[in-house]
């Protein structure tokens, strides 16, 4: 088969938490024992400014038996790799090991400047060193070290006494934890076929993971001997599912956040969401989205987002048409997994059988 592929036909499924956008935390319990239940593969928790992609997993661990716990993403900028790797460790030991998946992303200027205090600085070295720290620190062969051009570890920059010692963790993993990477651009793509056990792409256009084979084999090339092969790299994407009659309701209710996303969620130099989208291929509509945003017509660009924007990656209305979206292929080509976001239990049910 190919890279990362399921048996014809299926791909995996996630269950996706909303936490990191809400007010109030709500991690759907319910939805997420029903996912268990129906075989779904895992669940996945992101943060961005409010709740933290790792704590929910935690309460999760507890109250699951056999799904995997994923985030999809940590923030690199969040806490340091050793940091992240203690968390990865401890919440797999407490839901029994080997269910841990670690999944990073390097956010943008607007959050990693304006909410962690950290220059944006080299992004893409700072997450190849990040994966180097983070993989050494799961891994426990040696006390960690790692003389990289962002990261240093012993740190000797400024401020440094000079006594740093390089460590070994005492927590002793139970098992390999995965570590996937978030990518949409070309050398961050490269860069998690290279180190990476798996992949998160983002504004994956109708040809699927094809528009990205140039990145893909430039880092599966390079790819070291002690990863996995290509053809066991998972490619996850997001959809949405929502079973009702009136499909209009429910892509005017999303419209708001994906406009927020696209026109505000950076500035008018560096938007990851706004390249998102234009790789899917609305280069013109982002780009209207994030000039009206910018000039304070919020509701205009919100107005902007097509329907069939939010469509491309969401199952709408009756089960009769779900059906139908899904029969015509709803995973882009080499997707291997999809996480589901939904509300409704029968959402989650339609899912697990279309998927059988």
């Amino acid at each position: 088969m190919a890279m990362g592929t399921t048996p014809e036909g299926t791909v995996e499924l996630g269950f996706r938490l909303d936490t990191y956008a809400q007010a109030r935390i709500d991690v759907q319990l319910d939805m997420v024992q029903r996912a268990e239940a129906l075989g779904f593969h895992s669940v996945w928790s992101a943060e961005a400014y409010g709740a933290d992609a790792l704590s929910p997993l935690a309460y999760l661990a507890a109250l699951t038996k056999r799904i995997k716990l994923g985030t999809c993403i940590a923030q690199v900028a969040a806490r340091p790799p050793t940091t992240l790797a203690m968390h990865a460790m401890t919440i797999d030991a407490l839901a029994g090991g080997g269910r841990m998946i670690v999944g990073v992303g390097v956010s943008g200027p607007q959050i990693v400047e304006g909410w962690y205090g950290q220059p944006w600085g080299k992004p893409l070295t700072r997450l190849r060193d990040y994966i180097t720290i983070l993989r050494a620190t799961l891994r426990r062969e040696v006390p960690v070290s790692h003389d990289g051009r962002e990261l240093t570890l012993p740190y000797t920059g400024p401020g440094s006494l000079g006594q740093g010692k390089a460590l070994k963790t005492i927590l002793h993993p139970l098992g390999e934890i995965p570590i996937w990477i978030a990518a949409g651009g070309p050398r961050n793509v490269s860069l998690a076929a290279e180190l990476a056990d798996g992949w998160f792409p983002m504004g994956l256009s109708a040809a699927g993971t094809e528009g990205y084979s140039e990145s893909l084999e430039a880092g599966f090339a390079k790819r070291p001997a002690d990863l996995a092969p290509r053809e066991s790299f998972p490619v996850f994407n997001g959809i949405t599912i929502n079973i009702t009659d009136d499909p209009q309701a429910v892509l005017d209710a999303m419209r708001p956040r994906t406009g927020m996303y696209v026109g505000g969620m950076g500035s008018r130099s560096h938007n990851f969401h706004r390249e998102a989208m234009a790789r899917a291929g609305y280069p013109e509509e982002a780009q209207r989205i994030t000039d009206l945003w910018n000039d304070g017509r919020k509701a205009d660009a919100i107005a902007a987002v097509p329907d069939s924007y939010l469509e491309r990656n969401a199952l709408i209305g009756p089960p009769s048409r779900i059906r139908e979206r899904w029969a015509q292929g709803i995973a882009p080509p080499g997707v291997t997994g999809l996480i589901v976001g939904a509300t409704q239990p029968e959402a989650l049910d339609l899912v697990a059988e279309l998927n059988a």
